[in-house]
């Protein structure tokens, strides 16, 4: 199945789940490195939150009061223009929802609290105490000035319980200038600190109790632009409605003092009416400022008449009048009372005419409700000087080439010729009912031709004290009207829930922080953790064996102590060595069919232990009871003559392969002082040519020879990785075991061993990891297994500590 694997071109690792387990031991491992950075990460975070002040969020419920339209008859032209989509504009309760949290309005509110100015008392081991209406020393300077700051101006004032006061202050002259500066000592205050970038007043504080300085105390006060601290304050104020049914706005501001949060909502919200009632007032005022010009020159026109009246009945004696002069007069007096209220409105048409022809009047307001007959003429004016409000109420949060304003400005235009149209065509009807009157006026002068002259002059001066009689009266009831209209004016905005701030801090969020600092004290050893072993490109133990090949592993031996001896495998021996190889032997014997006998051993590079390890299992198959051979068919670079001590001059096998006729092959086996079951047959003189000569038929020849002697043959070849050597002696072998050596070989050696497993070029391949490092714990796959040295009564890994594999203690742990 593995076979097919390969073929397939699958990688085996692709295949292999995840071992969760082995990778949960493997960082457990590290414990206490994890345990110590979550403490640290969590003291870090204690330090940085005792350093953050915390933050309150105020909030508070507005209602917005909408017009009754149904009152008000130039809401319905203006519905309707919206309805039909002549107009396209947000609804008015949106619009003052934007004008809530309007930069300009905000910094109204900052300049009128003065914010602009904050005070702070640094703390031990805390986070600086905000002064708010609490500083014993309040700093002033107007918010024109503060608007001209290059930068923020600090004074850093030690106050004492004399009364003195010793500034430590610091500006910028000039945008792009280093900081200055500067030092002034104050016996006593109030005084003035005066400096390039402006004045700055110091001044003890209103409240006796906060004046009082029972010790020395260092206060610091920053000034910041008043545009600055706007833009801040309405970035953290949001206004929005609760609900779409309804015209109530819910604001909401995160303050780290919730005094000033509180005040600070109240205040653009008294502010916030304030500008509304202005806009509102504004055509009354405008109404009240032409009914008071008009009062005081028919006061003087009324005067003089009364005058005039008052002097020819003097000079006339006039007593008593005839009585069908009587009733001639009285019926032309229902005639001449009809003039004089023409007469009047056709002055107010005039004064009307000449304030709406006068071109500084042209995007003003026009007076209204003062006295004119005609309704419609009445009801334009008031739908003018809406449409004159919107635009202006528009303009504070837009421009002028927004579209909607200059949609707004045509029906302005259009509405505006409207009323002049209206006005010329209302004073054109009064004149042509003047004209009629006056000839209806003239059949009853006819009748009183005859008065007397003195009558007719009495009645004429009588007739214009009427007329500005009666207009002065009129102007009176509308200013009274007017009156009425200003003082009755209700606020736009009506708290509903009163700001109040929230008990708990909003920010910092202390358990989102710790369970921060839980994160980053187990994820940043966890993570540099897997960078190394990302970074690792040597095996370090099975595990990593088996991550990246499906080729039996049979063992895996420890680094050892070898003392200038390579054979670390004693005969009637329990240590640890003794079975690690019992292990390794057990599982090669399990691979070997029946009648198998010969083991090759192989690696990528010299150095690995390939002659060491083939050495010691062919001892532990010694002290089994079999009768062993190994063969040192590494013959450029003989290691096996090392490992048992053999001179590089003793005759191997190259004399055979090269003369087989003349050589006695099982002569040249020399028995070894280890065992009596083992021999060794050396690699012999290095020949000229080393892979010829393995791939002659005499190497078969001698495999025969010596399987027919030996129960094992053990071949000790060259690295694979550097020569062909091995894949040529790789015929005569039952089973290969390939040799990689813990903290050396390179993970992309396994390459080659994928590769030739993948063509069949080594028969029956494992593979052997040896000297791994017990005492290193670079990964969690031999982790658990150390109780083993206590079985029975060997007590393996008390000497040795191969507590990491296969369960033996450490080497100290006696």
């Amino acid at each position: 199945m593995s076979d097919e694997r390969y073929e397939n071109g699958f990688q085996p690792e692709d295949e292999k789940p995840v071992d969760y387990k082995a990778l949960f031991f493997e960082y457990l491992m590290y414990w206490p490195w994890i345990l110590g950075c979550v403490i640290v990460m969590g003291i870090a975070m204690y330090a940085y939150l005792r350093y953050q002040a915390p933050v309150y969020n105020v909030n508070a419920t507005v209602l917005i009061k909408q017009g009754d339209q149904t009152k008000n008859p130039s809401a319905s032209p203006m519905q309707a223009m919206q309805d039909l989509g002549m107009l396209s504009m947000a609804s008015n309760f949106d619009n003052e929802v934007e004008i809530l949290r309007s930069r300009t309005l905000v910094k109204k509110v900052v300049n009128k609290l003065n914010l602009y100015i904050n005070y702070q008392e640094a703390q031990t081991f805390h986070y600086p105490t905000d002064l708010y209406k609490t500083s014993p020393v309040q700093v002033w300077t107007t918010p024109e000035e503060a608007d001209r700051l290059f930068g923020p101006v600090t004074l850093e004032m030690t106050c004492t319980p004399d009364g003195k006061v010793d500034v430590e202050g610091s500006y910028y002259p000039s945008r792009n200038a280093d900081k200055v500066t500067l030092h002034k000592h104050f016996d006593q205050l109030p005084g003035v600190l005066t400096t390039p970038v402006g004045v700055f007043t110091l001044s003890a504080n209103s409240d006796s109790t906060l004046a009082k300085i029972d010790q020395t105390r260092t206060i610091t006060t920053t000034v910041v632009s008043p545009t600055a601290v706007a833009g801040a304050y309405a970035k953290n104020l949001t206004s929005e409605p609760t609900s779409k049914t309804t015209t109530i706005a819910a604001l909401s501001l995160d303050e780290s003092n919730p005094t000033r949060g509180v005040d600070f909502i109240n205040m653009l919200v008294a502010l916030y009416n304030e500008d509304a009632n202005n806009d509102k007032n504004e055509i009354a005022a405008k109404t009240a400022q032409f009914i008071d010009e008009r009062i005081g020159i028919i006061n003087q026109e009324l005067g003089t008449t009364e005058s005039q009246l008052a002097s020819f009945k003097q000079q006339a004696g006039l007593t008593d009048l005839s009585s069908d002069a009587q009733l001639a007069l009285k019926e032309n007096s229902a005639y001449q009372q009809k003039q004089a209220e023409n007469a009047t409105q056709i002055r107010l048409i005039t004064f009307l005419k000449s304030y709406i022809n006068d071109p500084k009047n042209e995007m003003e307001v026009i007076p209204a409700n003062v006295g004119l007959a005609d309704q419609g003429l009445s009801d334009l004016i008031i739908k003018y000087n809406d449409l004159l409000i919107e635009r202006k109420r528009l303009l504070r949060t837009s421009n002028e080439s927004n579209p909607a304003v200059v949609q707004l400005d045509a029906g302005i235009r259009a509405t505006r010729a409207n009323v002049q149209t209206t006005v010329d065509n209302v004073e054109k009807g009064l004149l042509i009912t003047q004209s009629d009157l006056d000839r209806e006026g003239k059949k009853y002068a006819a009748r009183i031709s005859n008065a007397p002259t003195q009558e007719k002059e009495l009645m004429s001066i009588t007739r214009q004290q009427e007329i500005k009689a009666s207009l002065y009266l009129l102007l009176l009831q509308k200013r009274e009207e007017n009156a009425i209209t200003l003082a009755s004016t209700a606020t736009n905005g009506r708290i509903i829930e009163e700001a109040m701030a929230g008990s708990v801090p909003v920010s910092p969020n202390k358990k989102m922080f710790y369970l921060i600092a839980l994160v980053l004290g187990i994820g940043i050893p966890v993570g540099v953790i897997y960078l190394r072993n990302l970074l690792r490109f040597k095996i370090e133990s099975r595990a990593d064996v088996e991550k990246i090949t499906d080729v039996p592993v049979v063992g895996d031996v420890p680094m050892v102590d070898t003392k200038g001896n390579p054979i670390v495998v004693h005969e009637n021996h329990n240590d640890l060595m003794e079975e690690v190889f019992r292990s390794v032997r057990t599982n090669i014997q399990y691979m070997l069919q029946e009648g198998q006998k010969v083991i090759l051993f192989t690696s990528t590079s010299s150095g690995e232990g390939k002659s060491f390890t083939t050495g010691n299992l062919a001892c532990s198959f010694a002290f089994m009871g079999k009768k062993v051979v190994i063969v040192g068919l590494d013959i450029r670079k003989p290691g096996l003559n090392k490992v048992f001590q053999i001179s590089h001059k003793e005759k191997g096998i190259t004399q055979y392969l090269a003369n087989p006729e003349h050589t006695d092959l099982l002569s040249l086996c020399q028995p070894s002082a280890i065992s009596s079951n083992l021999y060794i047959l050396p690699g012999g003189t290095v020949p000229p040519n080393p892979t010829e000569l393995v791939a002659r038929k005499t190497l078969d020849q001698a495999i025969e020879i010596l399987k027919a002697n030996f129960d094992y043959v053990v071949l000790d070849t060259a690295p694979i990785g550097m020569v062909t050597d091995t894949q040529l002696i790789a015929r005569v072998a039952d089973l290969s075991v390939y040799i990689c050596r813990a903290g050396y070989t390179h993970k992309s050696h396994y390459e080659l061993i994928n590769e030739l497993k993948k063509d069949h070029k080594l028969p029956n391949l494992c593979t052997l990891i040896n000297c791994i490092d017990m005492d290193q714990r670079k990964n969690g796959y031999y982790y658990g297994y150390g109780k083993y040295g206590k079985y029975g009564k060997y007590g393996y890994g008390k000497e040795y500590g191969y507590g990491y594999g296969y369960g033996y203690g450490n080497k100290n742990d006696k």
